[in-house]
């Protein structure tokens, strides 16, 4: 029976100080072989300094970074095997972008046959070998971020480091090269840590995303678990859009009241009876009409706007009396088609439990 593999990446106990500012605190954490991960967070939540760490660009206060099985904690970057891509480029100005591309190989000179396939190959792998004798300057900025991938991968590392690669990139050219780098992790195999704070970029490029705030890490989970199972409040906000309702847990576990009404959730262990909790719902989730009729948790609500999103029209709705706060409600142009719903009409409206969260705040960590 052959061993198990070792993690590409492994964390224990990672935390990290900046004079009084805490970065990191108690992260641990494992990246399969061949997985590609994203750090997900908004700004400062610690996600650039882990991937520094894991770099060995910046050092940790406490904790142990282990490649491979191989424990790299104290190792300069040099000795720790993996390429990495700036959201910046960092290319060179006066090199041309087969010499660009080269850097790494003659940097550990490599002999020149073998530097010359190697870009060669490299080149035609990220589309751009008729762009060898290109400067930089002569390029867009996702051809740049190309050759940038390029020189990363030139040295054939074990491990490719992303920071935030793809946000100076305007929404077209962004797009496009997502799907590419996913399709180039994917034909390489090579273990891929990136760091972002795009949601839809984690969401469609990630195996795992692990999610932090207040260097912390609040889940980690496929991209339909994080979506679908968002383990706190903070995920359930910061990724994806949710309808979130103040409310007060029922003696009934399971169970809430929103003003008038009592409304039947997803259990949840943690809820205090007459306790605060707060409810969620995806604007997908949320049903109108006559799918909403034979559904439990039923409502009135007026239209109070439509705006149109291309792929979808999302709904204002305002409940009757004092239920809840606007909703929001996310329809297919078919289904709208189909509903006729206009601004001002009243529809029935059903939370359904199986989609209604339940989510208790913690308390702040001093």
């Amino acid at each position: 029976m052959a061993e198990p593999r070792l993690p590409a990446v492994e964390l224990e106990g990672i935390a990290k100080t900046f004079g009084t500012v805490i970065a990191l605190r108690d992260v641990s954490l494992t990246v399969g072989e061949g997985e590609f991960v994203c750090f997900l967070g908004p700004s400062g939540c610690g996600k650039t300094t882990l991937l520094r760490i894991i770099a060995g660009l910046e050092r940790q206060n406490v904790g142990v970074v282990r490649m491979a099985g191989r424990d790299v904690s104290r190792l300069p970057p040099s000795q720790r095997n993996y390429g990495i891509v700036f959201q910046s480029y960092a290319l060179f100005p006066n090199l041309t972008v087969a010499r660009n591309v080269a850097y790494g190989l003659e940097a550990r000179r490599a002999a020149r046959r073998e530097v010359e396939a190697r870009v060669s190959e490299l080149l035609e792998l990220v589309d751009l070998p008729k762009h060898r004798l290109r400067y930089p300057s002569q390029l867009s900025g996702g051809e740049q971020q190309r050759v940038a991938l390029a020189r990363a991968l030139a040295p054939a590392p074990s491990l490719l480091l992303l920071d935030e690669p793809l946000s100076a990139l305007d929404a077209r050219v962004r797009l496009a090269l997502r799907q590419e780098m996913k399709a180039l992790q994917r034909r390489l195999g090579i273990t891929t840590i990136m760091v972002t704070h795009d949601q839809d970029e984690a969401l469609t490029m990630a195996d795992r995303i692990v999610v932090m705030n207040h260097g912390v890490v609040e889940q980690i989970g496929t991209p339909a678990q994080i979506y679908g199972e968002p383990s706190s409040l903070f995920v359930a906000r910061f990724v994806g859009r949710m309808n979130l309702l103040e409310a007060i847990a029922d003696a009934r576990p399971g169970w809430a009241r929103l003003g008038s009404l009592t409304l039947r959730h997803r259990p949840l262990a943690e809820a205090r009876a007459g306790g605060p909790v707060t409810l969620g719902i995806r604007p997908e989730e949320v049903r109108i009409g006559a799918a909403a009729r034979a559904g439990e948790n039923r409502l009135t609500a007026r239209v109070t706007s439509v705006q149109f999103q291309g792929a979808f029209t999302r709904l204002g709705l305002r409940p009757e009396g004092d239920v809840a706060p606007t909703l929001e409600c996310d329809l297919a142009a078919t289904a709208l088609a189909e509903l006729d719903v206009k601004e001002g009409a009243e529809l029935p409206v059903a939370l359904a439990p199986d989609a209604l969260r339940a989510f208790v705040v913690a308390p702040a960590v001093s």
